[in-house]
């Protein structure tokens, strides 16, 4: 039974009445309000209140975008009551990564009759289902599906393959080869394509893609725009997608504007794909490009491409030199103002005029990282790293000098020795004895290391005239950003046992300490922070400013932070998290790493916490701490720690957990597991793909996909 608006207000007392009452609000700002309220909330619960809050609920304004994909709360009785209410109300439903619910849920997708957008990566879902679904949905034009062991093409009904030729945007992935419903999509504009297929099942039988060439089908490619695929480690993933990219070599469609093919490792060319891409540079104009390094290194292939108004290149992993760059891709110094998005990350001689005598860790040419940074003026996702890029002695030409001129940046990816002053890389390399901060008679104890209250603010005073300092203090409305070591190397790979050893760290980067981890504070809007192998951590005390004063923290990822073998930065660490009430997903990865009581007990103050992973080889945690944390955060819905504990024990852990928690939390996806155990790969292979790809696995995501892929 609603109430009215009065009987609201006249159960307040005097003094609240003088207040301001949200009743009072004009319906413009109540709808903008509730647009933060998850969907689901504002149809089930928050209409419900009073006639004013139903009849705001369900403007179309509310109810056109239905967004569920990260509402971990979610089940099937609410999906089911939610597609009840305003089913026919819904023009785009987002479900992707809702994993946790039956596949009998996607049933109630059928009463969204007018649905043009429907995202279900991630979903469990039948051939069958799959075909019974879309037979209702006449008006379909953007569809995202996973392709699962068992697809059947043969069991889509003629209305569903209707409904399939009229869908101009399709997203799939792949976890058995298959073509898919491709071969259905006969108006496809946009193809997305993500190959997560692995080499062996889990019998250990070896898979090959050639289980495509019977099926009768060929995708339709003629009206395409956009072409994307993005491979998982594996020689199969590379032998499906060469069967999708045979269709394309035969014949390249005139309106293609976008070419993105992802792939790690090698991936060598092959005469197909060399004549698709001779096609394209006679035929069309690019707006966004990646292609896998072998296809570009030692080729001409970047002279002969046209390109219009390109938003977004990648050349991850490429031997490309600067002057190739500037020559072939920036035409000498051309006005790129149309440029958003570009990928570096593994160009270790992009700075440079030329790599044939050059050497990974000599100077970078800082003339062509100014063109770069002239041309491309209005870049808003830069990545870098995973490179040497040492500025000279040259006054005014430091990289984040030139850097600090780009000043629509939104996301920023750089190595670790990018940011140390000229002046500081020649002084003499900090040994082990001086990495200790030191005090007058006092022995220095194993563990959290003690030191000085000023050293902060003696680090600060220091900081304050760096370069690094002045580029943070230029880029205050940058949103991501990623420092990570030019050699660093998660322990966490995808498809193979954990790596034990990692590379040693740049020279340069051993003069990166807290004093430059302080001038992160400066971005007062930071969403996301990579740190990753600074070697020359000592106390962690820049992490505490960065707690204190970057408030919109969502994402916080830590990786061998000071010397190797020793946890520094604990204590530090302790009292950032203390601050961070918007952090919902932690990653630490960090030898010898004791997750106990003290940890769980700061963490706990990180109230909207949903996703935490922790990596550390022979790491140690407490079960007691760890079940106490959980049961105080209730917003925790993954908990991922691949530590030094035993079998048995992880697995007692994980279980209590799953137990405890499982039947108030739908959601809740837990592992602990020994991280040097000789099964992880066969543990990881079971994570779902949402927390895997954003949280588990280590990486680079500045400027990883084009902007606005997808919806």
């Amino acid at each position: 039974m609603f109430r009215s608006e009065e009987e609201i207000v006249s159960g307040e007392s005097e003094e609240e009445s003088n207040g301001v009452n949200l009743m009072e609000f004009s319906d413009e700002i109540l709808l903008h309000i509730l647009s933060y309220v998850p969907c689901t909330d504002l149809v089930l619960n928050v209409r419900r209140t009073c006639r004013k809050l139903a009849m705001l609920c369900l403007d179309k304004s509310l109810t056109h975008t239905v967004l569920l994909q990260k509402d971990y709360k979610v089940n099937k009785d609410k999906v089911k009551q939610l597609m009840r209410d305003i089913g026919k109300e819904i023009y785009q439903l987002n479900m992707a990564g809702c994993y946790w619910l039956p596949s009998s849920t996607i049933d109630h997708v059928t009463r969204c009759k007018n649905l043009v957008k429907l995202n279900l990566s991630g979903c469990r879902i039948t051939s069958l289902r799959l075909s019974k679904m879309l037979s209702t949905l006449q008006h379909l034009h953007s569809l995202a599906i996973d392709v699962n062991p068992g697809f059947d093409a043969s069991q889509l009904s003629s209305e569903c393959k209707a409904t399939l030729s009229r869908v101009s945007e399709l997203k799939q992935t792949l976890y058995t080869p298959s073509y898919g419903v491709v071969p259905c999509c006969t108006s496809l504009e946009k193809l997305l394509l993500y190959f997560e297929i692995l080499d062996r099942s889990r019998e250990g039988f070896m898979l090959s893609g050639q289980l495509m060439v019977g099926e009768s089908n060929v995708p339709h490619y003629q009206n395409l725009r956009v072409f994307y695929a993005r491979l998982a480690p594996g020689y199969v993933n590379q032998e499906v997608v060469r069967l999708y990219l045979a269709v394309l070599s035969d014949r390249t469609p005139e309106n293609l504007h976008a070419f993105l093919i992802s792939a790690p490792g090698s991936f060598a060319e092959t005469g197909a794909t060399k004549n698709l891409l001779d096609s394209m540079a006679r035929n069309v104009r690019l707006d966004a490009l990646q292609l896998p390094k072998a296809w570009i290194n030692g080729s001409g292939l970047l002279q002969h491409l046209k390109f219009n108004n390109p938003f977004y290149f990648s050349f991850s992993r490429c031997t490309l030199s600067g002057g190739h760059l500037i020559q072939r891709v920036i035409n000498g110094g051309k006005d790129l103002k149309s440029l958003t998005s570009l990928n570096l990350s593994g160009c270790v001689h992009c700075l440079a005029p030329e790599s044939l005598f050059r050497k990974a860790e000599d100077d970078i040419d800082s003339s062509i990282l100014e063109s770069l940074v002239v041309s491309c003026c209005n870049l808003r996702h830069l990545n870098l790293s995973a490179a040497h890029h040492h500025s000279s002695e040259s006054i005014g030409n430091h990289l984040c000098q030139l850097l600090s001129r780009l000043k629509h940046l939104l996301s920023l990816a750089l190595p670790v020795c990018s940011i140390t002053d000229v002046a500081a890389n020649v002084e003499k390399p900090p040994t082990v004895s001086n990495l200790v901060p030191q005090t007058f008679g006092r022995k220095v104890r194993i563990g959290i290391q003690t030191y000085p209250r000023n050293l902060a603010d003696q680090a600060n005073q220091k900081i304050e005239s760096s370069v690094f300092w002045a580029l943070m203090g230029s880029l205050r409305y940058l949103e991501t950003l990623e420092i990570i070591g030019s050699s660093f190397s998660s322990a966490m790979p995808r498809n193979e046992p954990a790596i034990r050893n990692s590379l040693p760290p740049c020279v340069r980067a051993q003069r990166v300490g807290d004093s430059e981890v302080a001038a992160i504070s400066q971005l007062t809007y930071l969403q996301s922070l990579t740190l990753a192998q600074l070697p020359n951590i000592l106390t962690g005390s820049g992490l505490i400013h960065i707690g204190l004063q970057c408030q919109h923290l969502r994402t916080l990822s830590l990786a061998n932070l000071g010397m190797m073998g020793k946890v520094v930065y604990t204590s530090a660490l302790m009292d950032m998290l203390k601050h961070c009430k918007c952090l919902r997903d932690l990653r630490l990865e960090q030898p010898y790493f004791c997750a106990g009581a003290q940890f769980f007990q700061a963490l706990s103050h990180c109230s909207s916490l949903q996703r935490l992973c922790i990596v550390s080889r022979s790491g140690t945690l407490q079960s007691d701490a760890v079940m106490s944390f959980m049961a105080n955060c209730l917003e925790v819905i993954m908990c991922h720690m691949f530590m030094g504990e035993p079998l048995t024990v992880c697995k007692s852990l994980q279980q209590s957990i799953v137990r405890s928690f499982q039947a108030d939390r739908p959601a809740l996806n837990v592992v602990i597991f020994p991280l040097l155990h000789e099964d992880l790969t066969e543990v990881i292979r079971d994570v779902p793909m949402r927390h895997l790809d954003e949280i588990t696995l280590f990486k680079s995501r500045v400027a990883e996909e084009p902007p606005n892929l997808w919806w």
